[in-house]
């Protein structure tokens, strides 16, 4: 006669099997993951502690599980995360978004007027610019990525979010930015130097895409392209907001003055951090 396993069994089992493969939230992961694959949410799993499971759920949690004790990211094998509130669509062709991200977001709904434009460099998931979508009815945005597989994902969180008729994503790079000038400009670049990425996490390193994570030139090099181009992508009085390192402050916020830019000054996220740089195009 065959085990049965309730849920409170396989999360019991699935917590200690993670605690041994060094995830470093062992007990949310097995809740997040069974919750996702069985569409409940976490009281949903206290609630139903006692309910057996069929043969057709635990082969479809099975394999996720050993997935994630070889640390691929959770939100990749649940294929969303929650973002500002939102829910986003991800997938390994994406970073996948970071709550110290919503600083960027916190700070250009600071510097928004009422009807504008905003252009996200390097959007991947669409997620800041669809959360600032989200926020300002009245204004339009455009998200630029190099990679046509993240704009594949932007534009259908776009399409979930019904927030597609006021958004465009477009093919391009820090060398292709688009010839016109935008109230407001947002970038998450890639910022992390050959020898921080070594030492990243598996989930990380071996995972996301490294286009969206590495960066020459000990991780400065998009942000002197940025700088170089800040003036022709702005309007006059227009904002640029750069997400940036721990370590980055001093150097992107001198990249900035080199430039022209003024009223220069850096958010820090809500751990105390230098979380986004800002700086102004004359007016």
């Amino acid at each position: 006669m065959s085990e049965t396993w309730t849920l409170l069994r396989l999360l019991r089992w699935t917590t200690g099997f993670f605690r041994d493969k060094g995830i470093d939230s062992p007990r949310l992961d097995a809740e997040l993951l069974i919750a996702g694959v069985l569409d409940l949410d976490r009281v949903g799993i206290y609630l139903n502690y006692d309910r057996p499971l069929t043969a057709a759920e635990l082969a479809t949690i099975k394999p996720l599980v050993k997935r994630r004790g070889q640390r691929e990211p959770l939100q990749y094998l649940l294929g969303h995360t929650e973002f500002w509130s939102l829910d986003f669509k991800v997938s390994p062709a994406v970073l996948i978004p970071r709550a110290d991200s919503e600083i960027l977001v916190e700070e250009a709904l600071q510097k928004a007027a009422d009807v504008g434009e905003l252009l996200d460099i390097g959007t991947g998931s669409g997620a800041v610019a669809l959360s600032f979508a989200h926020e300002k009815t009245n204004w339009q945005i455009t998200g630029l990525d190099i990679s046509p597989a993240a704009l594949e994902v932007a534009v259908e969180n776009a399409q979930r979010l019904a927030l597609d008729d006021r958004s465009r994503f477009i093919t391009g790079d820090l060398a292709q930015l688009p010839e016109k000038t935008f109230d407001l400009v947002v970038s998450n670049p890639p910022y992390i130097s050959a020898a921080e990425y070594r030492e990243l996490m598996p989930e990380v390193r071996d995972h996301e895409p490294e286009l969206a994570l590495l960066a020459a030139e000990d991780g400065l090099a998009c942000y002197r392209q940025l700088a170089a181009q800040a003036q022709k992508i702005l309007k006059p009085g227009g904002w640029l907001l750069l997400e940036i390192g721990y370590q980055q402050e001093q150097a992107v916020t001198q990249l900035l003055a080199a430039a022209g830019l003024t009223e220069i000054y850096c958010r820090q996220d809500y751990a105390g951090n230098p979380r986004v740089v800002s700086g102004r195009c004359s007016a």
